[in-house]
């Protein structure tokens, strides 16, 4: 199972302090003063030792190149959505650092970003079914799903939808809980991504895939906004991709 934190992008870490820049070794190569070879292979040998040379550090220029591109190349609209997030110490209860998405749907520009980025990723991916967990995937799913041409299914708590469901128990740290979907949502063999704002110890999320898949969906992928890494929670996934925008600190 593998986390992608913004394709081509460096994610951000929600933190009030700046990135320290990473700093380089002061470390100067120097080349050898002189070689010494046999006689009768001088002409061969150096040849050979001066292509080997030559290879190593196109391999090595390239090597530098590639890091390069990955650290430097960033989008910046990943910065605005990081910076738009509120976290709220000790809420609900001491301990929790909460990370307040009501900021990012006040900035209208960070809010766009956030849709676009995602509608980006899956516009061309044969997605059908947008599933929503609730509460806060209800705000992402629908308008990612109206952009990319697919239905927005919500994943609902227990007692929450009116007409027949198909529901999936998943366990809490005290106890267990329930998610829940319509029957007839969803048909077997539809493609379907799986939204929430945050994934934490990723119950809720292994639950949705559970379900999706009893029915015979295919889940592409699990994406959130953000995610608590230090929780682990991308570990309940199985094999199923996790996509986020921003990773906190």
């Amino acid at each position: 199972m593998q986390t992608i934190i913004s394709p081509l992008l460096v994610s951000h870490r929600l933190s009030l302090a700046p990135p320290v820049p990473r700093l380089l070794n002061n470390y100067h190569h120097r080349a050898p003063t002189s070689i010494r070879l046999s006689s009768h292979r001088s002409t061969n040998s150096l040849r050979l030792f001066s292509s080997t040379v030559a290879a190593a550090a196109a391999a090595a220029a390239a090597s530098r190149d590639s890091e390069m591109a990955t650290e430097d190349v960033q989008d910046p609209r990943i910065a605005k959505i990081a910076s738009s997030i509120r976290v709220i110490p000790d809420f609900p209860k001491p301990g929790i650092m909460f990370q307040d998405i009501t900021t990012l749907l006040l900035d209208t520009e960070a809010f766009k970003d956030t849709i676009a980025l995602f509608v980006e990723r899956y516009k061309d991916k044969d997605i059908s079914v947008v599933a929503g967990v609730e509460a806060r995937g209800f705000i992402f799913g629908p308008p990612i799903a109206l952009a990319i041409g697919a239905k927005f299914v919500p994943m609902r708590k227990p007692k929450k939808l009116p007409g027949k469901v198909i529901s999936e128990e998943y366990s809490l740290e005290y106890g267990t809980d329930k998610i829940e979907m319509h029957v007839g949502a969803v048909e077997p063999g539809e493609r379907a991504i799986i939204i929430d704002d945050l994934i934490a110890t990723g119950g809720t999320l292994a639950a949705a895939i559970r379900l999706l898949e009893r029915v015979g969906v295919k889940i592409v992928e699990c994406a959130c906004v953000i995610e608590l890494p230090e929780l682990k929670g991308k570990d309940k996934l199985g094999e199923t991709p996790l996509f986020v925008l921003v990773s906190s600190a």
